[in-house]
């Protein structure tokens, strides 16, 4: 079957379905490879786990024209989102020693003892724990690999919403 045949229940659940297993192997990697999220680190996943609440919505509802647009739209702020708060990771992980901020309080502190705005402006800032890489994959760290995935669940999601679904043969069978 070709990508152009899949109906976009289909395409939307297995974003949604890539979504939460990208989630699963985080949580792998915290619980069984001692690898503790930084602040960045769990700001993605909030943004993972919205791309695919949202897709997988959209795929349980197919939903019309007008719907599938919305919820395109949304999955692409996601992903934005996502690729934003990468990038800063990235970006982090690319500083020279001398210029990598220092490590912050954790966010469970940040979250007991701090105003909201603080806390968040804190968290999307990153810390020298943002920029340790300790995992590694075919060269690309966690965070290079967020932004890749980010890049294509936006990429996805704007396909998703320009697409004229209408066009297809049996394009109302298939949705």
């Amino acid at each position: 079957m070709k990508i152009s045949e899949l109906s976009f229940r289909q395409i939307s659940a297995a974003a949604a379905v890539a979504s939460l297993g990208l989630l699963a192997y985080g949580y792998y990697l915290q619980y069984f490879d001692a690898q503790d999220p930084c602040p960045l680190c769990i700001v993605q996943r909030l943004f993972f786990f919205g791309v695919m609440i949202v897709l997988g919505a959209a795929a349980l509802h197919g939903p019309a024209r007008a719907g599938r647009v919305a919820y395109s739209i949304v999955a692409f702020i996601l992903a934005l989102g996502g690729l934003a708060t990468a990038t800063r990771q990235v970006w982090l992980q690319h500083l020279p020693a001398d210029q990598v901020p220092a490590c912050g309080p954790s966010l469970d502190y940040m979250v007991r003892n701090y105003p909201f705005s603080r806390m968040l402006h804190l968290l999307l800032r990153g810390s020298g724990q943002c920029a340790e890489v300790h995992w590694r994959f075919l060269g690309l760290s966690i965070a290079e690999w967020s932004w890749l995935w980010f890049a294509g669940f936006a990429a996805l999601a704007l396909a998703l919403a320009l697409r004229n679904w209408g066009q297809a043969p049996n394009s109302a069978a298939r949705n």
